[in-house]
């Protein structure tokens, strides 16, 4: 099961995501109560070994900007979220750049398709509200037979296993399920998230 851990703004989370076993860290760099800058997000990545992926987060900035940001922070991984395209991938794929396309169960049927990102995220019709949705509507979609995504939206150490088994996910995104208050992320939380995720894989 891969595991990411979203959010991370401190040296302390980070290091509590590594040591956990998460293969990727995100760091949010758009207007969100996680944000931190490229400089803030460089300092981190620097806690971030070469087994771990450490993936730069954007909402609805224009890629090009995204790419400029990303790489400012010595970032090699870019997540979208917001209205793209399939221009917009290969924008990202001519940076030199990998992209994790974040889309919502509320996606037209053309973005569920195989655009040529390197990982698909599929999250609650409303990201970031924390709250729990029907994981397993996403394992009736043909569309992701065969094909490397994450599931995210309202998951947490407690649910993770049965979210993730019923969605048929081949990872998990986690971002206020291991915090302590909105942005400030709880050190314990994320180690049982990774433990409960990886947990899962190994029944």
């Amino acid at each position: 099961m891969f595991v990411k851990v979203c959010g991370l703004s401190t040296p302390e989370s980070v290091r509590a995501a590594v040591e956990a076993g998460a293969d990727a860290v995100g760091f949010v760099l758009t207007a969100s109560p996680r944000v931190v800058s490229p400089s803030q997000a460089a300092s981190l990545v620097s806690e971030v070994p070469a087994r771990v992926r450490p993936i730069g987060v954007f909402r609805d900035e224009p890629v090009v900007d995204a790419v400029a940001i990303a790489r400012a922070a010595g970032l090699e991984w870019i997540q979208l979220h917001g209205h793209r395209s399939r221009a917009d991938v290969a924008t990202v794929h001519n940076a030199g750049m990998k992209l994790v396309r974040a889309i919502t169960m509320g996606a037209s049927e053309d973005e569920f398709e195989d655009w040529g990102e390197d990982l698909l995220l599929i999250d609650a019709a409303a990201p970031g509200s924390g709250e729990s949705w029907d994981y397993a509507s996403v394992a009736a979609l043909p569309v992701l037979q065969g094909r490397e995504w994450l599931l995210a939206g309202g998951l947490d150490a407690a649910n993770v296993g049965l979210a993730s088994a019923a969605a048929q996910a081949w990872g998990v995104d986690v971002s206020s399920g291991v915090e302590a208050s909105r942005g400030v992320k709880d050190l314990a939380k994320i180690h049982a998230f990774v433990q409960a995720a990886k947990a899962t894989a190994a029944v």
